[in-house]
């Protein structure tokens, strides 16, 4: 796999930023390269050597397809047919493209594990005023905090230009998802032998700018305000999360609250943050594996290797589509791979690992984030014996008549197991996501848990 040259001469550079606790950001002629050689969040222009990655042109137009009643979106590429399908029996022939969890998990399900080959397209754009933000953060925003928080940064992408592992996590923490979000979405937990049982969300997200009655003058260390209520199955139905995501954690440590319905109570929760449980995940996720990975990032040292060009999942609008029945896509060991669309992109290759006297359940993580999204596409988990333990990936889709990128779901496999967790179906739901939710601050207080949570 090719790693970029000029990402690994930055090492001098980085350590002079770490020793002054405030990471530069990249002056006036680099960021002159967003929109010329680079797209404007960052990414390559360019087609790759042979072509099998296309240069970016843009992306998808708004009317890229139909949009049914209920938001779901037409397949662009419905027509086209895999290039190839890897399967335990060729996978040597494309294990350089692969990540080792990747090839795991056709270790591990050599019969059933499949990845079908499609055509690369670079779908991808966001509207012109974040990719305006994203090309003044290149010249202002700043690490501060030892790399745990941001100085000078707008909306999304704070380092389209990233010089070290940590800013490129921060731009998949604050990358761009629509502004503000409600959704209903399910979460299914198989056992090994695929029987399961659904868990629905109502999600509503939103970051702090996108209020309704945001004030600009008002200094907050909020950088979203995130609320999750159970709508069934019954035993966990009106209970209800709250999270204040604050931009600089170590200053100020993310807020959250829990309200459970059957003690009518709201409690403060700070659990809900690196390694602690997931919401009804049956111990098959920690907090910090919702959207891949989330969080403060002050518990890792983090290590940028470079570029590879990688299949991962992409356009996976099949997987999305509204006459699919939650039972097609839930199979026993992993989900229905017929149903999936993997594409060569490039992506950032990032390992994380656990700083000495920190505790985390994951001593180290391999991160590969797509470089045209900034989202994570697949990590890797190793556990305190440094053994490979769980394989995160991510079935993205581009809502194209938003400009909006972001996760038909979510899988996290555990390799140890044989179980694994699907978080993000909304096939059978009465809608997709709305885009124009808009929310006030006081919808996302402690004290409006309680409502939220009538059952």
């Amino acid at each position: 796999m090719k790693i970029t040259k000029s990402l690994l001469q930055t090492g001098a550079l980085t350590l002079s930023m770490v020793a002054t606790g405030v990471m530069a950001a990249v002056s006036a002629d680099e960021a002159a390269k967003l929109g010329t050689s680079l797209t404007p969040v960052g990414a390559e222009m360019a087609a790759n050597a042979d072509g099998s990655i296309p240069a970016w042109t843009g992306g998808l137009p708004k009317n890229a397809g139909a949009v049914d009643s209920k938001g779901f979106l037409a397949d662009p590429f419905a027509s086209e047919k895999p290039l190839f399908t890897i399967t335990a029996q060729n996978v040597e022939q494309y294990k350089a493209k692969l990540t080792p969890g990747q090839l795991a998990l056709f270790k591990r399900y050599p019969e059933t594990y499949r990845m079908p080959v499609y055509p690369t397209h670079r779908s991808v754009t966001l509207p012109d005023d974040v990719l305006a933000a994203a090309k003044a953060n290149a010249t202002t925003t700043k690490l501060v905090e030892g790399g745990n928080g941001l100085e000078n940064f707008q909306s999304a992408n704070p380092f389209p230009i990233p010089k070290d592992g940590m800013e490129v996590i921060w731009n998949h923490i604050t990358r761009y998802r629509g502004g503000s979000v409600k959704r209903l979405v399910t979460q299914a937990t198989p056992q090994a032998n695929g029987s399961y049982s659904l868990v629905y969300f109502q999600d509503e997200f939103t970051f702090r700018d996108k209020l309704k009655d945001f004030d600009s003058t008002k200094q907050s260390n909020v950088l979203f305000y995130f609320k999750q209520r159970v709508t069934a199955p019954s035993r966990l139905a009106g209970n209800v999360l709250l999270v204040h995501e604050t931009l600089n954690q170590v200053k100020e440590p993310r807020l959250a609250w829990l309200y459970n319905a059957g003690q009518r109570r709201v409690r403060r929760a700070p659990q809900v943050s690196y390694d602690g449980p997931g919401t009804a995940a049956d111990g098959l996720r920690t907090s910090d594996n919702f959207d891949l990975y989330n969080g403060s990032p002050d518990r890792y040292e983090w290590k940028l290797n470079g570029k590879k060009e990688i299949y991962i999942p992409y356009n996976s609008y099949k997987l999305d589509s509204p006459s699919l029945k939650y039972e097609q896509i839930v199979k026993a060991g992993h989900i229905n791979q017929d149903l999936t669309r993997y594409e060569l992109h490039r992506v950032w290759h990032v390992t994380a690992t656990l700083k000495s006297g920190e505790r985390h359940i994951y001593a180290k993580r391999d991160f590969f984030i797509d470089e045209d999204t900034w989202q994570a596409a697949q990590i890797d988990h190793y556990d305190g014996r440094g053994s490979l333990w769980r394989v995160a990936e991510a079935h993205a889709q581009y809502y194209y008549d938003k400009q909006v990128p972001w996760y038909t779901v979510e899988t996290l496999y555990d390799l140890q197991s044989g179980r694994y967790l699907a978080l993000g179906m909304k096939n059978e739901e009465k809608q997709s996501y709305d885009f124009n939710y808009s929310a006030s601050e006081s919808d996302f207080t402690p004290a409006a848990l309680r409502q939220a949570g009538v059952r």
